[in-house]
């Protein structure tokens, strides 16, 4: 009978194994001798430095940032526009062209530091900061863009969450010096003499127009050496006025904020205007309303570049003498209307066609809706408006300390928020 699976592995336990007949010296490692030695540690040490140059000049290390838990919950705005508002504080923020309020957080934005502040008291919850100053700052789908100035160009992006200042995007970009950040919903559009960009939220440029640095595919712009007066951006178009060589007058270019290839814009139309130092005020469906200083003109334009409509602008000439700072005239939008601000008063503009339907005198500001009401700033204080017609209801008086410049209104919650040139106060 076979047994299977059996082995004595112990049969030759005794047995003396033979020697080999010639012994094999081990061969010493090349590394034991002190040259070889010495070039690994220098290697060891090249890495070390390159790493440690590395790191002390990353963005990483240039970057001081402190987070927060979510803010609490805050009370809601009044039922009506108090009868008296007062400041509770104040901050600078010269990089906020309009005063940020998102997330239960108020946003301030100066030098180098963003702050996300406690909108009652002002308290500074979070701050993100880096060794580059500011170019602007503005809020585009619940997220805070932070534009940063690097060599020639505001080039360097950051996204943060307005609740705790987690960064939540970043990117390096194109935008020129002297941009302002354009929005309209979640897109961003950058404005420049020369160069516009579009970015998604994600901050993925989706558009480009002009004279595209770095170029890839030439021959995607419809147009190169121009330049730009003033940018307005709406119902996922931009509206841009060109002053090309060749040209009689001003160009009004309207192109998509997206397509299939970020550097191949999808023009909507290009027109030639009636006149010279046009501005583009605003858009919405598919009207744009441009100004035009020489006729005293508000003209709207519909999809396919033709006059729709035309009415008489009754400003000072100071009003329109100059392309806006930043490349975009100062306007606001709630529901029904859109609001611009001339320089000497403040017209409404239908949300619908932009038809004008009245006119402030002695405003500083375009409007916005606080506590379910439409209010406007106005010299010493703040107007409450009745918006479909532009009458007064009552007027609110605010110290505003003896600054008498234009005045750019945000809210959230129950505080009114107030950007005064270089500073932001906080009202209640």
């Amino acid at each position: 009978m076979l047994d299977y699976g059996i082995e004595d592995v112990l049969a030759n336990q005794g047995a003396t194994r033979a020697a080999p007949k010639h012994a094999v010296k081990a061969r010493k490692s090349p590394w034991n001798r002190k040259r070889d030695r010495l070039t690994a540690l220098g290697i060891a040490v090249a890495v070390l430095v390159a790493a440690l140059v590395n790191w002390l000049t990353s963005d990483n290390r240039a970057t001081s940032s402190t987070m927060a838990s979510p803010p609490a919950g805050l009370s809601e705005a009044p039922q009506a526009v108090p009868g008296s508002l007062t400041e509770i504080w104040q901050a600078p923020s010269s990089a906020t062209p309009v005063p940020i309020g998102e997330g239960n957080s108020v946003v301030t934005a100066d030098g180098s530091e963003v702050d996300g502040r406690d909108p009652q008291t002002g308290e500074i919850r979070w701050h993100y900061a880096r060794d580059l100053p500011l170019c602007t700052v503005a809020v585009a789908g619940a997220r805070v863009n932070a534009a940063y100035r690097k060599d020639t160009g505001c080039s360097e992006v950051t996204q943060l969450d307005p609740g705790t200042g987690r960064r939540t995007a970043q990117r390096n970009g194109d935008a020129e010096l002297g941009t302002q950040l354009l929005v309209d919903g979640n897109h961003t559009t950058t404005t420049g003499k020369k160069l516009l960009n579009v970015w998604r939220e994600d901050l993925v440029k989706s558009m480009e127009y002009g004279e595209v640095p770095a170029i890839v595919n030439p021959q995607r712009q419809p147009r190169t050496g121009c330049t730009y007066g003033s940018t307005a951006v709406g119902s996922g178009k931009v509206g841009v006025i060109e002053r090309c060589a060749g040209d009689p007058a001003d160009r009004l270019t309207v192109f998509k904020d997206t397509g299939d290839d970020a550097d191949a814009p999808k023009v909507v139309f290009s027109s030639v205007l009636a006149g010279k130092s046009a501005k583009v005020i605003a858009m919405t469906g598919d009207f744009t309303a441009v100004a035009l200083p020489e006729q005293k003109l508000l003209v709207i334009y519909g999809a396919d570049g033709n006059q729709r409509s035309a009415y008489p602008l009754q400003l000072p000439d100071s009003d329109l003498a100059q392309d806006p700072p930043g490349g975009a005239m100062i306007t606001s939008r709630t529901q029904d209307a859109i609001y611009w601000f001339t320089g000497s008063k403040t017209m409404a503009l239908s949300a619908e066609d932009l038809t004008p339907r009245w006119s402030l005198e002695n405003a500083t500001g375009p409007g916005i809706t606080f506590a379910g009401q439409l209010v406007v700033p106005i010299k010493g204080g703040l107007a409450v408006l009745n918006e479909d017609n532009g009458s007064t209801i009552r007027t609110v008086g605010v110290d505003r300390r003896g600054y008498t410049g234009p005045v750019r209104l945000a809210s959230v919650g129950p505080v009114l928020l107030e950007q005064r040139g270089d500073t932001l106060a906080a009202l209640r």
